[in-house]
């Protein structure tokens, strides 16, 4: 897969002889390109898809170029949209009014061929390393799991989405146990490589839907979209059963590790206050009595 292949532009351009072209000189180029005609679909293709460059005619019927780019730039996307305007003005004091606007370039109409792709290959490279920043951002940096702020900012879009549609959604906290004595028995460098092997082969039997964040020190959530609680159970016993059997090497030292883990599911009922901090309370309540009754076993706790 080419680099271009891999990024998703959007033509805003209302002359449909001028957006054809475009069109066919970028898809000529290997990126993949979506056309539409004026500033107001190409806001709700921006709103409700994956575009990483925005390119966008400044003179469009109803939402012009320069509304546009203020409104994507006040949208809450999920990644930055580089935005590079098309105008035929030449005076210096429109294209500032542009830039001011939230576009990063401008290219004069007719756009040459050349400067247009080399100031896409720019805008990619801007937009590649704004995602590898947010990427690091979210990212536990030992274990490569997400990380305790992206757990408290995106299990609450989890849970409106689940009772937004009366979707099931289980969690699951595990607790390496007797992790202290790891750290204290053998060093810290042994009980790194205990956390980066647990959250490897937790993300192994995890569906591609699921996802696992470091809670912090030793202990790990798993978010479980569509997944009952009795289904989330059987999840936490294979992963237990998994790091049970596996034991941990690092140089000629060789330990069987074991964990304790907690399991709740979201209730959506109303009157209900389920919410992002008590479903993390009942997992982890549900997990200290899976300590408490002897370690290495998975305790249940519904929902009230």
């Amino acid at each position: 897969m080419t680099e271009s292949s891999s990024i998703r532009i959007l033509l805003a351009e209302d002359d449909p002889t001028y957006r054809f072209g475009l069109t066919h000189e970028l898809g000529k180029a290997g990126y993949a390109v979506d056309s539409v005609s004026d500033g107001e679909e190409a806001l709700t293709r921006l709103l409700s898809g994956s575009y990483h460059v925005l390119i966008t005619d400044w003179d469009m019927p109803g939402m012009d170029g320069k509304t546009l780019c203020q409104r994507v730039r006040k949208a809450s996307l999920t990644g930055y949209v580089y935005i590079l305007m098309l105008t035929g003005r030449t005076d210096v004091s429109d294209l500032v009014i542009g830039i001011e606007a939230g576009a990063d370039d401008y290219i004069r109409k007719p756009a040459d061929r050349t400067e247009l792709l080399a100031k896409i290959k720019a805008g990619c490279r801007i937009v590649a390393l704004e995602r590898e920043v947010l990427r690091l951002s979210i990212t536990d940096a030992l274990t490569g799991v997400f990380n305790r702020r992206y757990l408290m900012d995106q299990l609450p879009r989890e849970i409106d989405r689940a009772c937004r549609y009366q979707r099931a959604l289980a969690l699951v906290v595990a607790d390496l146990d007797h992790f202290k004595q790891i750290n204290d028995r053998h060093g810290h460098a042994f009980g790194d490589q205990v956390l980066r092997d647990f959250a490897h082969h937790t993300q192994r039997l995890l569906r591609a839907s699921d996802w696992i964040a470091r809670w912090g020190g030793e202990e790990f959530v798993f978010v479980l979209p569509e997944t009952p609680l009795a289904l989330a159970a059987e999840v936490a016993e294979k992963v237990r059963c998994e790091c049970a059997a596996t034991p941990i090497s690092v140089g000629a030292a060789q330990i069987s590790v074991t964990a304790s883990f907690g399991v709740t599911a979201l209730n959506c009922l109303p009157g209900s206050e389920d919410c992002a901090d008590q479903l993390l309370r009942r997992a982890d309540r549900a997990m200290y009595i899976s300590k408490e009754a002897g370690r290495n076993r998975v305790n249940v706790v519904a929902g009230s």
